[in-house]
């Protein structure tokens, strides 16, 4: 079965593999405690702008939204998010099970717009019985977003400046950032996302990796007893060397945005196969998560032969489905593709 269903349905890039079979019978202290591990946080520091940085590396994505956003809120806040957010949507709740609320606003091709979180925290301030409701205490938006989509340098920068009004942190959730970096239309570097955020984290799942997330707090503002707060929510790895040893290797010889480069070339490629046979686009994603309008009919002949994501409905006659790059996709991918529509 020909696969675009998403951009974690294979394994890892084979120079993870062939360091992780290197490294198996080395025994090594756990928990992150081992020379991978503090090389990986290194390089992190160092690709990121080095002064103030500071960084964990945790399991998954949803590990990793759970346990930022409930550390760094105190009890009676919550994280405002675009009603498309991943944590809104596709976490099961992981953020409300932790106490805290999240608070979605309506979102605009999958970002969130600097002058609508303005109106936001405007009016909930002027209410006078604001102390009655949740409080608005982080600002989450994801780059890339679910649909794809990325900010500019001047959007984020818009963002970053009112959260800093209403000293609030902003967490970008970077599950796929190499895919949005490595974007031609973007005009941000990882640094550019290091000094407009406070806190963000590196996509290894989707990204290269078997798994794992690096977290990264920017402004020397990690918590104190981060890892006491990661363990406490069951998201601290023992075995922390294979994460060490993926990040390290991912962050030798610029890996991770080589092959984060490679996915949104043959996004292109896609892209370009689409056009060419007709097909009509739900949204302009210039990363690795396409979205196509197809006739419901040709939809369950199409799923026979090639996995894909369906996104919704629409009208009563159309569905959208979503095909995503990958590190590990091929040309021989697009082209078996291109045969099959």
């Amino acid at each position: 079965m020909l696969s675009f269903e998403s951009d974690y349905t294979t394994g890892a890039t084979p120079k993870i593999l062939k360091r992780l079979q290197e490294a198996n019978l080395e025994a090594t202290s756990g928990y992150g405690n081992d020379r991978y591990t503090r090389s990986a946080k290194e390089k992190i520091k160092k690709a990121c702008g080095g002064k103030g940085i500071e960084v964990d590396l945790l399991v998954g994505g949803t590990q990793t939204n759970a346990v930022v956003i409930s550390t760094l809120l105190k009890d009676y806040e919550g994280v405002i998010a675009v009603d498309s957010g991943h944590i809104n949507v596709h976490e099961a709740g992981a953020i409300e099970y932790t106490g805290h609320k999240v608070l979605a606003i309506e979102g605009k091709e999958g970002k969130l717009v600097a002058s609508d979180l303005k109106k936001y925290l405007e009016k909930f301030y002027a209410d006078s019985s604001y102390t009655h409701m949740v409080i608005p205490g982080m600002v989450y938006i994801s780059y890339p977003t679910e649909y794809g989509t990325i900010y500019t340098k001047k959007e984020l920068s818009d963002i970053y400046k009112i959260c800093k009004t209403y000293k609030i942190p902003l967490f970008i959730d970077g599950a796929r950032l190499g895919y949005g970096l490595m974007s031609k239309k973007s005009d941000m570097s990882i640094k550019d996302i290091s000094k407009l955020s406070d806190v963000f984290y590196i996509g290894g799942t989707k990204v290269g990796a078997l798994f794992g997330e690096a977290v990264v707090f920017t402004k020397s503002n990690r918590p104190k007893n981060f890892v006491t707060s990661i363990k406490k929510r069951g998201a601290l790895l023992a075995k922390g060397k294979i994460l060490g040893i993926q990040f390290d290797t991912l962050f030798t010889n610029n890996l991770y945005f080589e092959i984060s480069r490679h996915a949104i070339e043959t996004a292109e490629e896609l892209k370009n196969v689409f056009k060419k046979k007709g097909y009509r686009f739900y949204i302009d994603s210039p990363t690795n998560q396409q979205f196509i309008i197809v006739d419901k009919k040709k939809v369950a002949t199409l799923r026979k032969k090639v996995a894909f994501t369906w996104w919704g409905e629409y009208d009563n006659k159309r569905d959208i489905l979503r095909f995503v790059t990958s590190w590990s996709t091929t040309s021989e991918h697009i082209d078996e593709l291109t045969k099959i529509l």
